[in-house]
């Protein structure tokens, strides 16, 4: 888009209001006739800037309540697998992660049958609260074959990733994710964790992480506040 000279320094002065932060993530900018008198601009010259800004996703518009600024909402780009942590990390954000519980364990017929291995394995699960900058995201309970990544027992896990860790410790690095995602709301004890109320909206994905040889790695659930992620995905119709 093509800017007129005022509506440059109109853009120019909200990017630079954006940038550090008087107008934080989820907030509604002043009302149109407040914003331009301010920079002193048309509301015609004021909109462009706006459009600009919305084309760049630094903005979104609502037709009845007016400007906003975008929620930090985690979510993977279409077709790309990425973990919690290059999800973050994309964003500017700080990824988290705060270790409730590393341990080897049986596996259950499920997750044996999921996870290619012979019942009554050994498996290790780890059970992590995840969060951005500090503010609890997701809730998430990975269980990996003990066989094939034995170093992820006592692996040093809190704020880490686990993708890298698999990875760089265990030589196992997830190619491909089955994932499927469905709604529910948060019990009185995911609602403590996530901060959250009793009874708010919750996204459940399940994952199996398989290999580039299509060897299964880990079976997760990913438990995350409704209002914090979003699942994206291309649809392909078959020819």
């Amino acid at each position: 888009m093509t800017l007129t000279m005022a509506a440059g320094r109109a853009y120019e002065q909200l990017t630079q209001e954006l940038d550090v932060g008087l107008f934080p993530a989820g907030a509604r900018l002043p009302g149109e006739r407040e914003l331009a008198g301010r920079l002193g601009v048309s509301r015609v010259t004021l909109r462009a800037a706006l459009s600009a800004l919305e084309g760049e996703g630094r903005l979104v518009r609502s037709a009845q309540r007016g400007w906003f600024v975008p929620a930090n909402v985690l979510g993977e780009p279409p077709s790309t697998l990425q973990s919690f942590t290059e999800m973050a990390r994309a964003r500017g954000l700080r990824p988290t992660a705060h270790v409730m519980r590393q341990e080897v364990r049986t596996a259950t017929l499920d997750e044996a049958e999921r996870l290619r291995i012979a019942p009554a394995s050994s498996v290790i699960q780890i059970d992590r609260l995840r969060g951005m900058d500090g503010t609890p995201v997701c809730f998430d309970v990975v269980v990996v074959p003990e066989q094939r990544a034995p170093a992820l027992a006592d692996a040093p896990l809190e704020d880490a990733s686990l993708y890298e860790t698999l990875r760089e410790r265990c030589g196992a690095t997830i190619y491909r994710s089955a994932y499927s995602v469905t709604a529910s709301t948060a019990d009185a004890a995911l609602a403590k964790l996530l901060k959250t109320s009793v009874g708010a909206a919750i996204l459940i994905g399940e994952e199996v992480g398989y290999t580039a040889e299509g060897v299964p790695v880990l079976v997760g659930v990913n438990k995350y506040r409704g209002d914090a992620y979003r699942f994206q995905a291309d649809l392909f119709r078959r020819a």
